[in-house]
């Protein structure tokens, strides 16, 4: 029997993250956990979640984003745990259960002797992947005009990318790939190359970004700081889940230039695979800035984008979604 349960995972102003402890007399006290617990008898998942966090932390929920859902066989019990991005709530957190609470930075190292609950520890690199991801476009813009694009999106907040350019050369792409480092030295960004691991290797990329075809061949996750994949079908979701990659992209959602013959998901078919997946999840396919906001409240990590690059500009996400559907 599989145990149905809710997490919340909230997010301050500065992006940080809460933990609480699980105090004395609970099972498994002191390891560190996203506040939440048992989904109760006619209870939706939001509805669990709004009763969990008043319990637990004294505040309402106003705004929150369903995530990723992931099952993990404890001692006690095999639970499937749903999270939920919390984006607004009212009130201050508090300890309501006698537990300890604290604010954790995605960037930094968690603390020395902090024990996580094992279903919990995927999460943390999960978020510290940002809600944009671009695309290059060099064979269509030309190497100069791409370069200019994503240093003016780097200035407004893109922090991955993925360097597309299926018909360059090896040395090309690692040629390129050092020219968008020193486009973009002010600002923290992961650069993976479209790929077999080996050309992410050679070109010095912080990833590789695998193309749907490799999900079937490769046996073992690529030993690379990130690895992302291509998916457009739940039987690609579960491959990529299998490797272990960090994160997918599942598309087209809608009508796309590139790939004009595709059969698009639609938000409705988009939002089906991603519930069913334990991965973070990109949107992708004819979208653009504007299409951020719905993304996040369909349950995606974000968009990846390409044609939209050029006019991407970070959005302040919560109150955009307060009110307009969230879960």
């Amino acid at each position: 029997m599989v145990l149905p349960v809710v997490a919340g995972i909230l997010l301050n102003g500065r992006g940080d993250y809460l933990l609480a402890q699980r105090p004395p007399g609970k099972a498994m006290a002191g390891f560190w956990e996203f506040p939440g617990g048992k989904v109760e008898a006619g209870e939706t998942l939001r509805q669990a979640l709004d009763r969990e966090l008043s319990e637990e932390l004294g505040i309402r929920v106003d705004c929150a984003s369903p995530w990723m859902t992931r099952q993990f066989d404890y001692p006690h019990a095999r639970v499937a745990v749903s999270f939920f991005r919390v984006l607004a709530w009212a009130g201050e957190p508090r300890p309501c259960e006698f537990q300890t609470l604290g604010w954790f930075d995605p960037a930094g190292i968690l603390p020395e002797g902090l024990a996580l609950l094992p279903a919990n520890i995927p999460l943390i690199s999960a978020l510290s992947l940002p809600p944009v991801y671009g695309v290059t476009r060099a064979w269509d813009l030309g190497e100069e005009r791409m370069l200019t694009v994503i240093g003016e999106a780097c200035a407004r907040g893109l922090r991955l990318l993925q360097v597309r350019e299926k018909s360059w050369s090896l040395e090309r792409i690692a040629d390129f790939v050092q020219r968008i480092r020193q486009r973009t030295q002010p600002w923290p960004l992961r650069i993976l190359v479209n790929g077999d691991p080996e050309l992410a290797q050679r070109t010095g990329a912080d990833g590789v970004h695998l193309p749907a075809r490799f999900l079937g061949i490769l046996k073992d996750r690529p030993t690379l700081p990130w690895v992302g994949a291509s998916c457009h079908s739940r039987g690609e979701l579960e491959q990529a889940q299998g490797l272990g990659v960090d994160f997918a992209v599942l598309g087209p959602v809608c009508p796309t230039q590139t790939h004009p013959a595709d059969h698009p998901l639609g938000w409705s078919g988009f939002s089906a695979l991603r519930q069913e997946s334990a991965l973070p999840v990109y949107a992708i396919g004819g979208l653009n800035g504007l299409a951020l906001n719905r993304a996040i409240r369909q349950g995606a990590q974000g968009i990846a984008v390409m044609r939209g690059l050029e006019d991407w500009g970070e959005e302040k996400i919560p109150q955009h979604l307060c009110g307009q559907g969230a879960a």
